[in-house]
């Protein structure tokens, strides 16, 4: 079947993105041809056979992202991102996502890139050696001192770095210590419990006495004297307790297993049994709620802290009726675009749960975001809002953009092996 439609003459770019986005929902060849410089003709051919069907699985696809033989590697997070604080960066939690993800894939032996990646970046920073580590990093081969992210501003005529990239949050260091440990787990290499004991020290010292204690947000800004983030994260605070569990089942440490208890009574707290839901953390005060509704916030705790499990039903129900959005979800109440990171979340979460039919009514959400050559966009729409600053520019909204996104595979490639990040097994703490 053949649909010609005629529209008047759009960019080039403009193309790419409806290309893009026929291509995400499937079912089709979408062609488009100049009509003498004044129209375009859109061809969209239906067919049986599409570009999902025979796309790779996320494993796959991730796994290809990485030869097994080379040194320490940071993954884009965004590869197909233009000029700006987006292109060519490695987000620190984006890459701890593939590297435990490709554990769970059961290639172990590409991740193990991404781990000495961060030990290179733990040792030869351009200015900390305290066992803390950036936001974000420059893509590629790792070269030290470890490069960080920046652009060339023609306008400016000199080059820049993202306030947020240059910056250490409590939440990302407990990714890094989630992936270093799952390839202690699996590769039996000391050094990467030994990076994670590290940077679980350096995390250690965020301890926060305020309302219902757990870790604040950690630091931002350039170094000598970056801003301390006075706020508290639900987010943050469910890594960490993950993070302290499994340092503390790997070394034997009762330390470790304090302050994973420290964290997870912060998260507790969160619980508001009005909403049936998490609070995302507390403003700068450290006591007073922020009562904003978000996705990761409400689905990780379930997935890190065994205490709580008594809230899964009912924080599902808030999910699906405050949340979701077609089969799947966005990413919190400020938005309204399917998040695919988020919906993968969803699918690994509710497939440990024991609800498989929801569990892949989201997982086909997730897959009706395929890129092109395999990768997950990040959102189907051109940008999605989140309702939290841009800790860049904070008088500026965060969004996730229609961009390829290595975290959006990575949660895929999660969802798709049952893997949980937090126990690294099929199986809930």
């Amino acid at each position: 079947m053949i649909f010609l439609r005629h529209c008047e003459e759009r960019s080039d770019a403009a193309i790419q993105g409806l290309t893009d986005r026929f291509r995400a929902f499937g079912s089709g060849l979408l062609r488009c041809a100049r009509n003498d410089g004044a129209k375009i003709t859109l061809a969209f051919f239906l067919f049986t056979g599409t570009a999902q069907a025979q796309a790779p699985d996320a494993c796959a696809y991730l796994s290809g992202l990485i030869p097994v033989d080379g040194g320490p590697l940071f993954l884009p997070s965004y590869p197909t991102a233009e000029e700006g604080p987006l292109r060519s960066v490695a987000f620190l939690y984006d890459d701890a996502v593939a590297a435990i993800a490709l554990v769970g894939c059961g290639a172990a032996d590409r991740a193990r890139r991404i781990g000495d990646a961060m030990l290179a970046a733990l040792d030869h920073d351009r200015a900390w050696h305290d066992g803390r580590l950036r936001n974000g990093y420059a893509a590629g081969p790792v070269e030290t001192p470890v490069r960080l992210g920046g652009w060339w501003d023609k306008t400016q005529n000199r080059w820049l770095e993202d306030r947020y990239q240059v910056s250490s949050d409590t939440g990302n260091m407990a990714w890094a210590m989630l992936a270093l440990l799952a390839l202690d787990q699996a590769l039996h290499d000391p050094r990467y419990r030994q990076g994670a004991i590290r940077i679980g020290d350096w995390v250690g010292g965020r301890g926060d006495r305020r309302g219902a204690g757990g870790y604040s947000g950690g630091f931002s800004g350039w170094e000598p004297s970056p801003a301390a983030l006075t706020w508290k994260s639900t987010e943050h605070n469910t890594d960490l307790a993950g993070a302290f569990a499994l340092l503390s089942k790997a070394t034997g440490d009762p330390a470790w297993s304090d302050r994973a208890r420290q964290a997870a009574n912060f998260v507790g707290a969160m619980w508001d049994d009005g909403c049936a839901c998490f609070a995302v953390g507390t403003t700068g005060d450290g006591v007073t709620p922020n009562r904003i509704l978000a996705l990761d916030a409400e689905i990780w705790p379930l997935l890190a802290i065994p205490a709580m499990a008594g809230h899964a039903d009912a924080d599902l129900v808030t999910i699906d009726s405050k949340l979701a959005v077609g089969d799947g979800y966005t990413y919190s109440d400020a938005g309204h675009a399917l998040w695919t990171e988020g919906t993968a979340q969803a699918a690994l979460v509710l497939g440990l749960l024991g609800h498989a039919d929801k569990a892949a009514t989201a997982a086909g959400a997730v897959e009706g975001q395929r890129a092109p050559h395999g990768g997950y966009f990040a959102t189907p729409e051109l940008r999605l809002a989140t309702g939290f600053a841009n800790a860049a520019d904070p008088g500026t909204q965060r969004f996730y953009y229609h961009l390829p996104h290595l975290a959006a595979a990575a949660w895929a490639a999660l969802a798709e092996k049952h893997f949980n990040p937090f126990t690294d097994s099929a199986a809930l703490p």
